[in-house]
Formats: C-alpha cells, structure tokens, sequence
C-alpha cells in the first residue's frame, strides 16, 4: 500500500465573473465596536435625569453602576474629553448633544431587547432588564430595524418607558404613586425597572403599566399606602410607592 500524501487545497477557490442571473454578494459588514462602560455611563445619567427627573451628580451615577468614586471620576474624565458630558459649577452632570444620541441609541436598544424578550420570547417580566442589558450591545444597525418589524415598532418598553426614536411623543410624567391622596383615581404610566426584588413585588401584586388604581387610604404614621385595583387591594410602603410613576 503506498503512503498517503496529503492534497494541497486552496485557500480560497478563484472568483470568476459574475453576468446575468447571477445573486449579488452580500457587503461584508464591519464589527460594531463599543466602549461598554461608557455606553453604561451615558445610559445611567440619562435614565436618572430623563427618566426621573433627577439631577445627576457622581456619586449617583457611581452607586447605580456599582463602582467607586475613583472610578466614576476617571470616567467622567475621558467621557467630558470626548465631549459627551459636561459638569456645570456645582458639579451637575449633563449630556451633551453627542453624549444624549449616544445614550439614546443605547436606551432605544435596549428596551427593544426587553419587548423582544417579554413578548415575544415569554421570559418573565421581572427578569427583563438584566437580561436586556447583556443584549442591548449586541444589537446592530443591522439587526435592530429586524427586532422592530418583528415587534410591530412598539412605542413603550414592557416598564412603561418610551423607546427613543419612536414617532410618537410619550411625555413622562413626574408624579408618583405616592404623592396621591385618598381618594384619587389614576393609571400607573410606568414602573422602576432596575431592581428585581421591587419587580417581582409588582409582578406578584399585578402592578403594571396601564392599571388604573385608586388610593384608598394614605397612613402617614405607617408610612404606607393602600390601593385598589382589579378588584384587589394592596398595601404598599412609601419607598415603593415612589418607585411608580403614575399619569398626570
């Protein structure tokens, strides 16, 4: 039996001309890359202030993110050099109008993943946006316009927030649950989507966007608040009370 000798191959076998009839080749498209703290920088400030009308200052943006002040500071640094924040006299921070396309591209992306994942996939409410944050830099330009279309162009993420980029305005209201008095009747616009335990209290009590509740007995001494609504009724505390933003 004589020895095997392995064929050379080609790399890559030669092209030939392309006529009629023949499928157009397809655009190689370039790797997305991205700075995912910095992107996590923007998104947190432009939650706090947009989302809840806040004024953001570093150690706020630095408690959400779970760093240090030493850490905050250096990338505020690099973040302000590169023109995406600026920090006024008392040390506000703001985006500026590159910082805020930046952040809402990232923020429109991810409540994409949040819609794609809760209404589509079936992954419980609760869960949605932690599991929507390991997505959001995954989303391309080429397959966000595809999530959309598959959604149906939703306009509010499953927590009630307006998806950046959307025709249709949603102002944000800035009235809390807890600012209600006995007797009030409103509809809850949208809930604090970065704490899970919080979420599955919600989820447990049915507290969701769109229900309507109506405010049966506020106990200042107690430091909570009942409400009714689906026939139900529910005793919250202040501090989740305030964590539900509630129409004008």
């Amino acid at each position: 039996m004589g020895r095997w000798e392995p064929t050379a191959m080609p790399l890559a076998a030669p092209r030939t001309p392309c006529h009629d009839g023949c499928p157009p080749e397809v655009p190689r498209v370039p790797k997305q890359v991205t700075n995912v703290a910095s992107d996590d920088a923007l998104t947190t400030i432009y939650r706090i202030n947009h989302d809840e009308g806040d004024e953001v200052i570093a150690a706020r943006v630095a408690e959400r993110l779970g760093i240090t002040p030493a850490s905050i500071a250096g990338m505020l640094s690099r973040l302000t050099r590169d023109r995406l924040v600026t920090m006024d006299a008392k040390k506000r921070i703001s985006l500026t109008s590159a910082g805020m396309a930046r952040a809402e591209e990232m923020v429109r992306r991810h409540r994409l993943a949040e819609c794609l994942l809760v209404n589509v996939m079936g992954l419980e409410w609760w869960r949605a946006y932690e599991e929507a944050h390991l997505m959001e830099h995954s989303i391309s330009e080429v397959t966000e316009p595809l999530i959309v279309r598959l959604l149906g162009n939703p306009a509010v993420s499953p927590f009630g927030y307006p998806i950046p980029g959307h025709a249709h305005d949603h102002p944000l209201s800035s009235r809390h649950l807890s600012d209600l008095a006995n007797g009030d009747v409103t509809r809850v616009q949208r809930v604090y989507e970065e704490d899970e335990e919080l979420l599955q209290l919600f989820d447990k009590e049915g507290i969701r966007p769109g229900v309507e509740v109506e405010v049966k007995e506020v106990a200042v001494k107690r430091g909570t608040l009942t409400v009714a609504f689906d026939g139900r009724t529910v005793v919250l505390g202040r501090d989740p009370a305030r964590r539900i933003w509630v129409e004008a």
